[in-house]
């Protein structure tokens, strides 16, 4: 288990920034393109953007942004994720619908391409909302 004061927590903290999280999310097509273009070198930069987006803004303050409690929630799961099955479901269907909108962007299947990664949005989105509401639940135990 990481410590609260840890990298690891730092690293979700700043991550949590809804400008962070928000970009980053809307930045999972790019994945598609090398593939579709064949330029496999564009892995470089779409690399270091994944790599430095959570880094990129100041620790999140105010806790009122969905994106905020949802990262913050994701980071508790991540310590067990056993502990919500459910999550842990959706993680395995919105990476195998990833993979598949990988392989359409490869084989210039456009419509399952934007359907696939559509469903990865829609999935993630649905793992926000189970997070965003872990992370109140571990709130409002602490507050009390």
């Amino acid at each position: 288990m990481a410590s609260e004061d840890g990298f690891y927590a730092r690293m979700f903290r700043r991550h949590a920034h809804p400008v962070s999280a928000w970009s980053r999310l809307l930045s999972a097509p790019l994945l598609l393109v090398p593939l579709w273009t064949r330029l496999w070198w564009l892995y470089v930069p779409i690399g270091a953007w994944f790599a430095l987006n959570p880094a990129m803004t100041p620790p999140a303050h105010n806790m009122k942004s969905f994106a905020t409690r949802a990262i913050l929630g994701e980071e508790s799961w991540s310590r067990d994720p056993k502990s919500e099955p459910m999550v842990l479901a959706l993680a395995g269907m919105a990476s195998t619908s990833l993979v598949c909108a990988m392989v359409a962007s490869y084989k210039h299947r456009k419509t399952g391409a934007v359907a696939c990664t559509g469903l990865f949005e829609m999935l993630t989105l649905w793992q926000w909302r189970l997070w965003a509401d872990r992370f109140t639940r571990d709130t409002r135990r602490t507050d009390h």
